[in-house]
């Protein structure tokens, strides 16, 4: 396997809005980044994952650029972002910028020229149609926030597109001139020093030609038309030019969020020779449980889904290709609220017992800010609490429309909202979490009192100081990175085993996603195996250090260095 040091790193989403407020205003900022470095350097993370900082007027919160080559009002200064890109890199931390061109904002003077007038040198930047005959959009595409993805523009009685709200036009890919603006802006950026991209919807730039309707459900005005913008006709061929324009000139770390991308189409985007991208983020994991209307209605979900849908990403990139591995990020709820339980009880071995799978799978981890004190969702009682455009439109779509009640919409959002991300980091017991000293933009969760930074540095037994040690771990023992993942017990509701194996060394690793204290039994491929070491727990070993029968007590995890018997 080919070794590369973003494939060894482990990287820290920020999400700035919420993350560290410098001047007191409510709102996260570059300086409040940079004051919380040597934190992060303590954490032992390698890579700083940064949301968008660019201008933008927060249709999206920043994923509405109005201008890619100047920062955001309310997060400061370009002196203050290259103060902080040259903080971090003496700290050994590495920048990894978010890239959003899909789409722009309705207020970037691309679009502000485009909409003047049909012949305007930056209209086809964008993608207009006029509407039907008889009247109406284009076509029947939905908004990924709801509505109609065409929006009317009457100066020059045409449709734009827009995939997500009506103030985030999509960019037309087709036009060279466009991608060439494109590649300019990223060679911007690279040559101020940062360190790669994570790539926004990426895989949604390439429509298909005629961009015809889509089938509608039963009684749909709006149809979904990914199968005309996902993963479309040439979208590779964008993005290898993009790498032979671009990225190849660069030491960079390239990631693409990926939205509907399967293993196989995984595979192009990321296979060694396609000179294209090194990792995806698939959404397959995260969408498991999904109801009647997606996230909104959650389902119960089994752990057998859950490690068929993770195995198939190991098994399916192990050869060509990289995993990138998550839990949760700025579009997902707490990973500890989402995946084990956030009660007090479980809590730390939850959160460390999560922590210890996702770090032993093959791929590169991504932490999301406050995973590593054990973060939970909010349950805000007031729609009004809410701040995110998704949660929001779909309050409007669901329960507005008597599709859902209000208490069925509101416990939707509780477990599912992007908002339970996006609570501001709880630094200490302090007013609003140590976040601010004025008023946050969003609340902070009230269990930031004993939920803190703070609080978590100080104990050695705390979830913090086991994120800290999996990293160590990870640095020290090269099979975390390359070795071999392979699946134990597939039929198992309870625990999730799988071994990691590299040359002559294997690992054995163990999780109990339940609450009740069950019992692993070794398989028969283990059987000529012992169990030489515990090398990482979150428990006091109880003892039972041999592999013929291990009493898993609740959300407990366990690693071992196995021996062989013969």
């Amino acid at each position: 396997m080919t070794q590369a040091w973003w494939k060894e790193a482990v990287v820290y989403q920020i999400y700035p809005r919420s993350f560290m407020d410098g001047n007191g205003d409510g709102i996260g900022d570059l300086a409040g980044i940079t004051s919380r470095l040597d934190y992060l350097q303590e954490l032992g993370i390698d890579v700083i994952w940064l949301s968008p900082v660019y201008k933008s007027p927060n249709d999206d919160n920043g994923y509405d650029i109005s201008d890619y080559r100047d920062i955001m009002d309310e997060f400061g200064t370009m002196e203050q972002f290259d103060t902080m890109l040259e903080e971090a890199h003496r700290r050994g931390i590495k920048i990894m910028m978010d890239l959003v061109v899909n789409h722009s904002s309705d207020e970037h003077a691309w679009f502000m020229e485009a909409r003047k007038s049909k012949d305007n040198p930056y209209r086809d930047y964008y993608i207009w149609r006029p509407g039907r005959e008889g009247g109406g959009a284009p076509n029947n595409w939905v908004s990924c926030f709801g509505g109609s993805a065409w929006e009317y523009d009457a100066q020059t009685d045409e449709y734009y597109l827009h995939l997500f709200t009506r103030k985030q036009p999509d960019l037309n890919w087709e036009n060279p001139r466009l991608r060439r603006e494109v590649y300019d802006l990223m060679t911007f950026w690279l040559d101020k020093g940062i360190d790669g991209f994570r790539m926004d919807v990426i895989n949604f730039i390439s429509k298909v030609e005629g961009l015809p309707d889509a089938a509608l459900q039963e009684g749909a005005e709006y149809a979904w038309g990914g199968e005309y913008f996902l993963n479309g006709p040439r979208i590779h061929d964008y993005l290898q030019e993009m790498n032979r324009e671009v990225l190849s000139r660069y030491p960079v770390m390239t990631v693409g969020e990926m939205p509907g991308a399967t293993v196989e189409e995984a595979k192009l985007y990321t296979g060694l020779q396609r000179n294209e991208l090194q990792m995806v983020f698939h959404f397959e994991h995260v969408n498991v449980g999904d109801g009647k209307f997606g996230k909104w209605t959650p389902n119960p979900w089994k752990l057998t889904e859950l490690k068929a849908i993770l195995s198939k990403w190991q098994y399916g990139l192990r050869e060509d290709g990289w995993n990138s591995l998550y839990w949760s990020n700025h579009d997902q709820p707490r990973a500890v609220s989402r995946f084990a339980s956030d009660k007090e009880e479980y809590r730390f071995v939850s959160a460390t017992m999560l922590a210890t799978c996702l770090h032993l799978h093959q791929g590169t981890p991504y932490i999301y800010q406050g995973e590593e004190i054990g973060m939970t969702n909010v349950a805000f009682d007031s729609i009004e609490d809410y701040r995110d455009v998704e949660t929001l439109n779909a309050y409007r779509d669901l329960a507005g429309t008597g599709k859902l009640t209000h208490e069925q919409m509101m416990d939707g959002i509780h477990q599912r909202s992007r908002d339970n991300g996006r609570t501001p980091v709880q630094w200490s017991n302090a007013p609003h979490g140590g976040f601010t000293t004025g008023t946050p933009w969003i609340a902070v969760n009230p269990n930031f009192t004993h939920i803190n930074m703070e609080q978590s540095r100080q104990d050695p037994d705390s979830i913090y100081h086991y994120y800290r040690a999996l990293i160590r771990l990870r640095k020290a023992n090269p099979i975390m990175v390359y070795g071999d993942y392979d699946l134990l017990l597939e039929n198992d509701e309870q625990i999730y085993a799988f071994t990691r194996t590299l040359d002559a060394e294997k690992w054995l690793v163990l999780c109990n996603f339940s609450d009740q204290t069950v019992l692993f039994s070794a398989p028969e491929e283990l059987a000529s195996y012992t169990a030489d070491q515990l090398i990482i727990g979150n428990y006091e070993s109880n003892g039972d250090e041999t592999l013929g029968s291990i009493t898993l007590r609740p959300y407990e995890t366990r690693v071992y260095r196995l021996g062989n018997e013969t």
